[in-house]
């Protein structure tokens, strides 16, 4: 009893200890049911904002503090579902761009080969395009293309050139690749709290041209939270749902330690987001991911690092309690 009551209280220590995601199990994929992964790649942001590639280590220093039971679902994830750390996906070729994400595509077809749902933290927001091209019209989506729900300050529908500062599947472009590609459904995806600096007046037009329901931080304030979850609910009702959550949606006060800051407007608050999360609550959601934390802007307590871990176990909760 002394022995359990001891190792309880050093595993709620984030500085002790082999540092994996939440204190879960590190192991191989072998038919788990939720896996979490690190994805530490910044080159999909061509030459800027490299610091990206530290997010999973300074998740996996802090995640150990993290809550253990979902208030407010009432469940506790780590008993309802077997949930394993992976580990990072390797990157023997870290500043080519175009070799991570096909890295990145084949670490998540074998994740996806055993039914296994990843949440992930980045990395940049490239990652996502890896991800899913592991997952669209796979196993776990049933063979068909996945529905997002996105939260981001940005489009990352980038169509004007074929490439950005040299990387071509890069943060930037993997809306509007993953939609050529057949691995994404863009009428049946919601993108929600865009507010980037424009450069152009059709800085949105790309979206709308694949049919993305997009609801900008703007329409946002003036529908509210209500009449938006209302949508996602329709949108994505029956569908495989990937959750993919750009830190910069939060206001910059909220989570300071990102990349490509959007300070002109204000972004989310955390109960904001975390409504938004939840609104999918109930749905197949086959994975998620957390990107663009940049520990190296982030304030001395971390908090953006928290901001990341407190989504991950939003997604985590979520997937745990629909475990068959």
């Amino acid at each position: 009893m002394a022995d359990n009551h001891d190792t309880a209280m050093m595993e709620n220590l984030y500085w002790w200890g082999i540092p994996t995601l939440f204190r879960a199990e590190h192991g191989a994929p072998n038919g788990q049911d939720i896996a979490l992964v690190g994805v530490p790649h910044s080159a999909g942001n061509g030459t800027t904002e490299r610091d990206q590639h530290l997010g999973p280590r300074a998740v996996r220093n802090i995640s150990a503090v993290h809550r253990r039971v979902h208030g407010e679902f009432n469940i506790d994830p780590w008993a309802m579902a077997k949930v394993t750390d992976l580990g990072d996906v390797p990157f023997p070729r870290a500043n080519d761009n175009e070799h991570c994400i096909q890295q990145i595509t084949d670490f998540y077809r074998e994740i996806d080969a055993k039914g296994m749902r990843p949440v992930s933290i980045g990395g940049d927001h490239s990652i996502t395009g890896g991800i899913v091209q592991a997952l669209g019209n796979g196993k776990l989506a049933g063979g068909e293309p996945i529905s997002f729900l996105h939260l981001d300050a940005h489009t990352d529908v980038f169509t004007k050139v074929d490439h950005f500062l040299g990387a071509e599947k890069s943060a930037a472009h993997w809306g509007a690749y993953l939609a050529d590609q057949g691995q994404v459904d863009p009428k049946r995806s919601m993108r929600i709290g865009l507010r980037g600096h424009p450069r152009t007046l059709d800085w949105l037009q790309p979206s709308y041209d694949y049919g993305y329901n997009v609801v900008t931080m703007a329409e946002y304030r003036t529908r509210g939270a209500a009449d938006v979850i209302t949508q996602i609910k329709e949108v994505l009702d029956g569908r495989p749902v990937y959750i993919t959550f750009d830190l910069d949606c939060l206001d910059c006060t909220v989570a300071p330690g990102v990349s490509n800051l959007e300070p002109s407007v204000n972004g989310f608050s955390m109960d904001e987001a975390v409504e938004l999360v939840r609104s999918v609550r109930g749905m197949n959601v086959v994975g998620g991911d957390v990107v663009c934390l940049m520990p190296t802007k982030d304030a001395p307590n971390q908090i953006t690092a928290h901001r990341a871990a407190a989504i991950m176990f939003e997604m985590i909760s979520m997937i745990a309690e629909n475990v068959k």
